[in-house]
């Protein structure tokens, strides 16, 4: 029998990739197109749906090129989850003052619409405890606010559908105006099996969504991995180069796909606390530009300052609790590229080998070893120098999007030496927020022994092992590094029916590759730098609450 694959598609924030992907899990070919991204304004992030789909189309003509159409069953697709606006032709709808139409998609970064989440937070709405308590910035409801006040004419007016961003590709392969539960519940305060609540749009404001069954926001649902319409149209088989008519699986967000890609793996012969326990002792941790933290329970836990319960949003049938960072990738390269000693650090990082932005973090990880006279001592040179990480608000647990950042213990030192500490100083308070998430979730209820790591981040060494030893918690990183592509593959492969369901694909296409112990020796910094890291959260409320005394 000829070999069967499965192309996932992913849409991360800045660039397009996919992977042709076999049965197993293995990925044979992978490719990556760049995409725009523009800040009309400031917190203003906008992109173009036409230049994704065009990049899409892109990427998986590379990957499938050479193999027999026959051999492509299916095709899954994984994205942020921004918001993408079209009008009754399916024409781009502008969302910025400047009225281009090309810019089209409100990205899930875009933090225009704090004020509209703050309004949707006081209103106290029933379905606001699915979302931790907290309306943020960073899902539909309050971007969809602002386009009605902010942009009525130019974009409301016009506008005739309005898709997550993984929901617009499933569409422009399909056709199919079904959503996926993914993004719906996550992002959307959609609730199966009732639906949508008409309530909540009439109180805030949104009640012209209510028209036509909410078919401007979407009408039908089904689970990830479903397979959607009749597969793939003629057009858009021929945009991608694939045949028409192969199975396309219903969407995901990109961490949940990265969840999908890591989580449901055989952990059998490693000696891990999760080994012989369900499913649920396990947080998918996806950290790339942000990082997202995936927990799934068998009945719903409702956590303070984290998303969820939602139900069928990553794994059908069980209840997914979603924490998260909104800077963790981003975050160190500002503090890296913005410290004087920038330039010097990239001249090193050439002499050693030809320049890449990776080179940047292998040579301050390397530097920090040789500050500490070993590797086993660099998490001790964080002692003195403390980071609040909050730059971009914190999304989770406290879910308050006006927070700042915050530096405690800065020098006039300018030196390469001042840089690198900065540098662990920002990961040590990332892996602390994680630590913050994981707490939050066990009070709730939540049982979570192992971390299993994927994106960009997870590639860091100096990340990962700060992550174990922060935490006290292994961590298992994927076969397959790109376990996001594999992720969206997985979806595919259900939606072709080679696998009866997306518990029996995942379990089949995700596989460990490394485990990451955490380093017992310094369960007792991190305890006391830990108290530090919230003193930090409280001392900034003090500054708050001072600055706005009258």
């Amino acid at each position: 029998m000829a070999e069967r694959f499965y192309v996932g598609v992913d849409v991360g924030t800045g660039s397009v990739r996919a992977a042709l992907v076999t049965r197993d899990g293995q990925l044979r070919r992978t490719a990556e197109e760049p995409i725009s991204i523009w800040e009309p304004q400031s917190d203003h992030y906008v992109q173009s749906s036409t230049e994704i789909w065009d990049k899409c189309c892109t990427v998986v003509k590379k990957v499938a090129d050479g193999v027999k159409s026959s051999q492509v069953r299916g095709i899954g697709f994984d994205a942020t989850c921004s918001l993408v606006v079209l009008d009754q032709s399916f024409q781009p709808v502008p969302v910025s003052q400047d009225g281009d139409s090309q810019r089209n998609v409100v990205m899930w970064m875009d933090h225009r619409a704090a004020e509209q989440a703050a309004r949707i937070t006081n209103t106290g709405h029933r379905v606001l405890s699915r979302v931790g308590g907290v309306m943020s910035p960073e899902m539909q409801p309050p971007k969809l606010l602002w386009l009605k006040e902010n942009l009525k004419e130019r974009c409301w007016s016009k506008a005739a559908h309005f898709f997550d961003l993984p929901d617009f590709l499933s569409w422009k392969a399909t056709g199919s105006l079904t959503r996926s539960l993914c993004t719906l519940v996550c992002k959307w305060t959609y609730c199966p099996p009732e639906g949508w609540d008409a309530s909540f749009w009439t109180s805030i404001g949104l009640e012209d969504l209510l028209e036509n069954n909410f078919c401007k926001i979407g009408s039908v649902s089904c689970s990830p991995g479903s397979p959607l319409g009749d597969g793939l149209t003629q057009e858009a088989a021929e945009d991608l180069g694939l045949d028409p008519g192969i199975a396309v699986g219903a969407s995901l967000i990109d961490a949940h796909a990265g969840g999908l890609g890591v989580i449901g793996a055989d952990v059998t012969g490693f000696q891990l606390p999760c080994e012989n326990q369900p499913i649920t002792s396990r947080m998918a941790m996806i950290c790339g530009t942000s990082s997202c933290h995936m927990a799934i329970s068998e009945q719903p836990l409702f956590v303070p300052g984290v998303w969820g319960p939602c139900l069928s949003a990553m794994v059908p049938d069980m209840w997914l609790n979603e924490g998260g960072q909104s800077a963790t990738g981003r975050l160190i390269d500002h503090v890296v590229k913005g410290h004087t000693a920038y330039s010097q650090l990239q001249e090193k990082a050439q002499q050693r080998v030809p320049f890449t932005g990776e080179n940047i973090y292998s040579y301050l990880n390397s530097h920090l070893s040789l500050m500490a006279n070993s590797d086993s001592a660099v998490d001790l040179l964080g002692s003195s120098l403390h980071v609040w990480p909050d730059f971009h608000g914190n999304r989770s647990p406290l879910a308050d999007p006006t927070l700042k950042g915050m530096v405690v213990g800065l020098s006039l030192s300018q030196t390469l030496d001042d840089l690198a500490l900065l540098y662990l100083a920002t990961i040590q308070a990332l892996a602390l927020g994680t630590l913050h998430i994981l707490e939050a979730m066990k009070e709730a209820g939540h049982d979570i022994r192992t971390l299993f790591l994927c994106g960009g981040l997870s590639k860091n060494s100096l990340f990962v092992q700060i992550h174990a030893n922060a935490t006290g918690l292994p961590v298992v990183l994927p076969d397959q590094m790109e376990a996001v592509l594999v992720g969206a593959a997985v979806l595919g492969a259900c939606a072709s029916q080679d696998y009866s369901n997306i518990q029996e694909a995942m379990e089949k296409m995700a596989k460990v590759g490394k485990v990451v112990q955490p380093d017992r020796e310094f369960q007792s910094f991190y305890e006391r730098k830990y108290k530090v890291f919230l003193q930090l959260f409280s001392h900034q409320r003090e500054y708050q609450a001072l600055m706005n005394h009258r």
